[in-house]
């Protein structure tokens, strides 16, 4: 993804939609310590508030982190015709601009891997085979050490929720037929960004993520931004050495709306490239996904219709990437939890 002049670049982006400048920076990101021995209850408090939080003293050696950057670096800066061999995703796989299959584009190019070793994906071997053992070796170092401090926060969560049993979260995504998958996102500079009339460039379109949990961490390039509950969009100061948590549609649904999945954004930088990666904490295909008996109040009606994570993912990936998507899940009546 490489774009030698500023007419080329106007061109090559034509498609990608833009937005008005956000000068706003939260500085009111809850920051939950792991270690603290109160951390189940303001990982909770930080998920009904915001639906997102930062994580820190996570207990992931940083070189993970840098080694994973550098063999991601090496890919994106192949040449387009060597990348292209992995792609196009299927869904997983190597994949630029272009976001799902229902026209939502973006300045940006990824690799989506398959994290369930019972599942095989020819594009996720595609991917190793035209990379040096090395990029093998640190994504599956990485996403195995994110899985295992994954399972201790859904944990604390239930902890803090007094869901019972302990594991009712994660052992969906201990399951050897978890549906999680990992993301690693290129984000390229874009000079040009001054000739879109101060309007940013979006690199990922607004979303929430579909799954249980999603976990990011990026490096200290800035681009990422959440939207508050007053509609509001703020942009997060980046910090390479921490994690940042996304409930998601399916975790808003087992709490029966307790917590709220987070919509969220990326915009494009014009001198500095972004770099991230996503791990997705996702069910067995086959899970139905409905409240959880034990955060039920006495007579209280779930707010949505009972689904397997197989007919929302479906559903999901029928759907453009901002679309409210449990809409289509929620009852009629008894109330609706709303966007």
């Amino acid at each position: 993804m490489v774009v030698h002049s500023q007419s080329a670049a106007l061109d090559h982006c034509s498609l990608i939609k833009t937005c008005k400048p956000t000068t706003s920076v939260f500085k009111g990101i809850p920051v939950v310590d792991l270690r603290d021995p109160e951390a189940k209850n303001l990982i909770v408090k930080a998920c009904e508030e915001y639906g997102f939080f930062k994580l820190v003293n996570h207990g992931v050696p940083m070189e993970f982190f840098t080694r994973l950057e550098a063999e991601a670096l090496k890919f994106f800066n192949l040449p387009q015709s060597d990348k292209d061999k992995a792609g196009p995703p299927d869904p997983f796989g190597y994949g630029f601009k272009k976001i799902g299959s229902n026209g939502d584009v973006g300045w940006v190019e990824y690799l989506l891997l398959n994290t369930n070793p019972q599942i095989t994906s020819l594009k996720s071997l595609t991917v190793f085979r035209e990379t040096p053992e090395i990029f093998r070796s640190a994504v599956n170092d990485y996403i195995q050490a994110v899985k295992r401090m994954t399972f201790e926060v859904v944990e604390l969560l239930a902890d803090g929720l007094k869901i019972e049993p302990r594991d009712a979260l994660s052992r969906l995504l201990r399951d050897e037929k978890s549906d999680s998958c990992f993301r690693l996102n290129h984000y390229p500079p874009c000079p040009e960004l001054q000739a879109l009339g101060g309007r940013n460039l979006i690199g990922f379109g607004e979303h929430t993520d579909p799954q249980i949990i999603s976990v990011l961490r990026s490096n200290n390039t800035s681009g990422l931004q959440i939207c508050l509950r007053d509609k509001t969009w703020v942009s997060v100061p980046p910090d390479q050495t921490s994690f940042f948590i996304n409930v998601g549609d399916a975790l808003q649904v087992m709490t029966n709306g307790r917590l709220r999945s987070v919509r969220h954004r990326v915009l494009a930088e014009s001198m500095r490239s972004r770099v991230s990666m996503i791990y997705f904490g996702g069910p067995p295909l086959s899970e139905k996904i409905a409240p959880l008996a034990s955060l039920m109040a006495k007579g209280e009606e779930s707010l949505y219709e009972e689904f397997t994570w197989w007919e929302y993912k479906t559903s999901a990936y029928k759907s453009r990437l901002g679309d409210y998507r449990l809409g289509l899940f929620e009852k009629k009546t008894g109330g609706a939890a709303g966007q």
